[in-house]
């Protein structure tokens, strides 16, 4: 026999929800509220009916969380392009005041855009009987707009009571939430089990070679297809290919493991349209579950709903070092330990894992005098620290302006000219993170075992904000094997920043773009003057180089395809947007090339001038010994076999990869550190535990 009662969806709206009687006539409203005693509540997402449709092609992508108190506990998966989805997903919540409604909100999966809502509901957790499974229909509503229909969302609960021993566990998962409370930024979007657990449990290794026959999209029966990647909250995208069904990417970047037995990682490809929304073309998945560690997988996936292969190589790897640990408890003081890592990195072992290049140590300690972010006065402040694509994140220290952390952060060292990152943000409930400060120091800038307060800075690390942080970084690394890996092509953050269109920052590009122009324009009004005989010996000197080097040069001119096709007014606008911004990165790009090269000159970074030396010294010593024709052969040699030695293998040029280290004018001043107050000065203390 079941017996129906009318509870309160999202909207105030009625649901229906059955339940069987109780026959024990036991129900949690003989339970006093004011109780704080803990329950366990046991859900099983069974499935949605008849969900709204939120792509273009009358589908939906949807996944369902559930909060409690305005915090996220639980997140389904994505089922993919269907509005009938079946989940049978299960979750254990532990819940401390029945008071609070469990909420239930359905979303529209997007990849690289914001998730469109598809509704809402809420469970009266009053109204449930005490050890009873109960099955429950949720009417999904949108308050904007109440008499939408939205679907339905099927649910299986019971709800125990947890006595005794249990209490312990609950206000340690209390803690947890807040913890894993969802903080998103442009530049920052951690996954659930990143925040509850910290550390992952390996690296997968994506090297992106190919697409065959993808299908056209254009009118001239063509693409520019690119690729994007997600593995959880952990997001890549592909540059575009212009004009192509066989797209040649050759791109390498990592994702991080945090679950044991691996994960799915969603493939879709697409075709970018100018001014419009960007064409699906097709998708496809890998199951990390399957694939042996410690081995590379060629993989040739078909893409579903589409045409067309992706070729990809995958390698599974163990996890990286990197931990987190308190300050109190300092493994690294043990000799042996210290010992054991100097002899890692030791001049001796320069060909053992080359891609091992260093060790680095962040110690967190505290922050002073930060902005204030809540209308209390106060903030819930808590730090994110970066290397490369390396995340690791400290407990939020609530109402406090002054927080204390005092964690140890470990890394492997990838690449010795990486700048490390430390963001303080201010925990919100259910919102996005308030950014409170940054600073970006770059490893070869850093004096080991130095407590230092560093004056946080804005956004675009061009000017200070409010408070400081102190921190105390070692690093500790092979510098041949850094040398070496300075030749090879740089590794890419997978979390990206949109471009967007700025009258100052293009304005700022511009004024770069004409010093590089205007120090060429001196050096020909310089070469000029040599024919002039203005000075006479150095005019006789340039005589003699000309006669000896002339050559002749062939200009070729490129000639750009015009679009004949019209385009509605805001589709211009669009168009005309996208070229700005195109041309705000290309003036970036062409002076950030002129800025390096003068910057690698001027001794900015000292190592870089210096491996510039070496390697000039050594490359005359071989042409002393050995004839240019010899080493142009062995050369040509080299760049014709490659591709039969290694057909995956990435292209790249030494030179413009030991030029992406050496920081731009823009980057000089992101990483120049600012004076603290004079209020802010720690005493300096030399450790020696890394030596």
């Amino acid at each position: 026999m079941l017996d129906t009662c009318k509870l309160k969806s999202a909207c105030n709206l009625p649901f229906v929800y059955n339940k069987k009687i109780n026959t024990a006539g036991t129900s949690n409203a003989d339970v006093p509220l004011a109780d704080p005693g803990m329950y366990q509540l046991d859900i099983t997402l069974r499935r949605g009916q008849s969900l709204a449709a939120r792509d273009r092609g009358g589908t939906s992508d949807p996944y369902v969380k559930f909060k409690i108190g305005g915090k996220e506990v639980f997140r389904s998966k994505i089922i993919h392009k269907n509005l009938n989805p079946v989940w049978e997903e299960k979750a254990c919540i532990l819940v401390e005041h029945l008071r609070e409604p469990l909420y239930i909100k359905v979303f529209d999966y997007d990849f690289g855009l914001q998730d469109d809502f598809m509704g809402s509901a809420f469970l009266d957790l009053t109204q449930l009987e005490l050890n009873r499974p109960t099955d429950v229909t949720l009417t999904l509503k949108d308050p904007h707009y109440p008499d939408h229909y939205l679907g339905i969302i099927l649910l299986s609960v019971i709800l125990t009571p947890k006595e005794g021993e249990h209490r312990d566990v609950t206000m340690l998962m209390r803690k947890s939430w807040k913890r894993s409370s969802k903080f998103q930024t442009q530049s920052l979007r951690l996954s659930d089990v990143h925040r509850k657990s910290q550390l992952w449990r390996g690296i997968v290794s994506i090297t992106l070679i190919e697409g065959r026959d993808l299908k056209a999209m254009d009118s001239n029966g063509l693409s520019d297809p690119y690729v994007k990647f997600r593995l959880g909250h952990q997001k890549y995208k592909s540059k575009i290919m212009p004009k192509t069904l066989n797209p040649q990417w050759r791109e390498q970047f990592d994702f991080h493991l945090y679950e044991e037995r691996g994960g799915i990682i969603d493939i879709t490809a697409w075709d970018k349209d100018a001014g419009k929304r960007d064409d699906f073309i097709g998708r496809c998945q890998v199951d990390l579950s399957a694939l042996s560690r410690e081995q590379t997988h060629k993989l040739e996936l078909q893409l579903e709903e589409g045409e067309g292969h992706l070729v990809l190589l995958v390698t599974l790897t163990a996890s990286a070092t990197v931990s987190i640990s308190d300050l109190s408890v300092n493994s690294l003081e043990d000799q042996k330990e210290r010992e054991e890592i100097l002899r890692r990195y030791s001049p001796l072992r320069i060909f053992h894992n080359l891609k091992d290049v260093g060790f680095l140590q962040v110690k967190v300690i505290r922050a002073e005098g930060l902005m204030v972010a809540d209308v209390t006065g106060k903030s819930d402040p808590f730090c994110v620290v970066e290397l490369n694509n390396d995340r690791l994140l400290t407990h939020t220290v609530y109402k406090n302006l002054n927080p204390e952390w005092n964690k140890i952060f470990t890394f492997n060292i990838k690449d010795i000219h990486s700048v490390l990152e430390v963001t303080v943000y201010d925990e919100d409930r259910d919102r996005s993170a308030d950014f409170l400060g940054k600073v970006a120091i770059p490893l070869l800038s850093i004096q080991n075992g130095e407590q230092k307060a560093y004056v946080l800075k804005n956004k675009q690390l061009t000017g200070p904000t409010k408070g400081v942080i102190y921190l105390e970084i070692d690093v500790i690394f092979n510098a041949v094997k850094a040398s070496l890996r300075t030749l090879i092509p740089k590794e890419q953050k997978y979390i990206e920043e949109e471009n967007r269109l700025s009258k100052q920052l293009l304005l700022r590009n511009f004024i770069r773009m004409k010093r590089c122009v205007m120090v060429l324009v001196n050096a020909a009004y310089y070469v000029n003057s040599c024919f002039d005989w203005d000075s006479p010996p150095r005019s006789l000197a340039a005589f003699v180089v000309v006669e000896d080097m002339l050559e002749d040069e062939e200009e070729e001119d490129d000639k750009d395809d015009k679009d004949s096709e019209k385009k509605g007014f805001i589709n211009k606008i669009y168009a005309i947007q996208e070229v700005c911004i195109s041309v705000q990165n290309i003036l970036d790009e062409v002076a950030s090339f002129g800025e390096r090269i003068k910057n690698t000159f001027n001794w900015t970074v000292p190592f870089l001038s210096w491996l510039a030396i070496v390697a000039l010294c050594v490359f005359t010593v071989i042409l002393y010994f050995i004839p240019l024709r010899y080493i142009v052969l062995v050369w040509g040699i080299n760049k014709f076999t490659k591709k039969l030695r290694s057909p995956y293998a990435i292209d790249n040029n030494e030179l413009l990869d030991f030029l992406s280290r050496v920081p731009s004018d823009v980057q000089v001043v992101q990483y120049q550190e600012l004076k603290p107050d004079p209020s802010h000065s720690p005493c300096k203390r030399k450790k020696n535990n890394l030596g």
